[in-house]
């Protein structure tokens, strides 16, 4: 992957396909490939050009130094769109990518034309604080969970129970849970990014066409928090797509790819006049 200096750190992207820029910014403790099994091929084949990327502490610089901010990776994100020459472009953001998107939307207005916010909330309810807290009293005090725990942890609160039934499904996904490895100090450095503050006031002043989905087993962001933050955002489309837990966009990828594809379209003339505006305004 190439890399690029951005914010004082150097993260690893890469960028596939030709046409209007769509940048795809993951969730806590994953890098940018995940996006490369479904939604990056259905993107470059409908004519985009997508960008997806790793957080910093995920690339070649390894975890830099503690004290990881909203406000780091808000700029981090926007380093990336100016000197890959994306703006304005479309964000699509799945949970702590779609806390940044909205952010960067505030931040830099100049650089998103449209958002897609996917298993998002507006703030953190008693439920998401408690284990925000609970996870960071294990990084605390250094407990690393079993591999084969932290696999059925991870399927009971990212994975929606409609797919239990399937037992060689629910196997493989263990068996890929249970290979993956620990969380490490970039990751645990996200997590203290959270229980998030009430921001869905702050999000009555994004400005850019948007699109909030949810998905309808999402423990982690029930729709009933994506709800909330499309009703903050000015003109924000909301949909639950069924069947799926926090990770929608792996166990429901033809549906949450149909949702993207279809606000891409339905946006085009608002983002075009978006862009003119600004155009104008300069």
């Amino acid at each position: 992957m190439p890399v690029i200096a951005v914010n004082g750190v150097r993260l690893a992207y890469q960028d596939l396909g030709h046409g209007p820029p769509v940048l795809l910014v993951m969730g806590a403790g994953a890098t940018g490939s995940a996006w490369h099994l479904h939604q990056v091929p259905a993107l470059v084949a409908a004519g985009h050009r997508v960008v997806t990327f790793d957080y910093r502490g995920f690339g070649p610089d390894g975890p830099g130094a503690p004290g990881l901010t909203v406000d780091d990776l808000v700029a981090d994100i926007a380093g990336l769109v100016t000197r890959l020459d994306l703006g304005p472009c479309t964000v699509v953001g799945t949970s702590l990518g779609a806390r940044l998107a909205a952010e960067l939307a505030l931040a830099r207005p100049d650089l998103v034309d449209a958002l897609v916010l996917m298993a998002t909330r507006g703030r953190s309810d008693p439920l998401h604080t408690a284990l925000s807290l609970a996870e960071q009293e294990l990084d605390d005090r250094g407990i690393e969970l079993p591999p084969r725990y932290r696999a059925v942890v991870k399927a009971l609160t990212e994975l929606s129970p409609r797919g239990f039934a399937d037992e060689q499904a629910l196997t493989d996904w263990l068996e890929v849970f249970e290979l993956a490895p620990p969380p490490g100090r970039a990751a645990r450095d996200q997590r203290r990014l959270y229980p998030m503050p009430d921001r869905l006031d702050a999000y009555r002043r994004i400005d850019a066409p948007c699109h909030v989905i949810a998905f309808a087993d999402d423990v982690m962001a029930p729709p009933a928090a994506g709800r909330e933050v499309a009703a903050a955002v000015p003109g924000a489309g909301f949909e639950v797509i069924e069947g799926c837990g926090h990770l929608g966009y792996l166990e429901r990828p033809d549906a949450v790819n149909r949702a993207l594809l279809e606000f891409l379209w339905a946006s085009t003339p608002a983002r075009t006049d978006r862009s003119l505006k600004k155009e104008n305004r300069r």
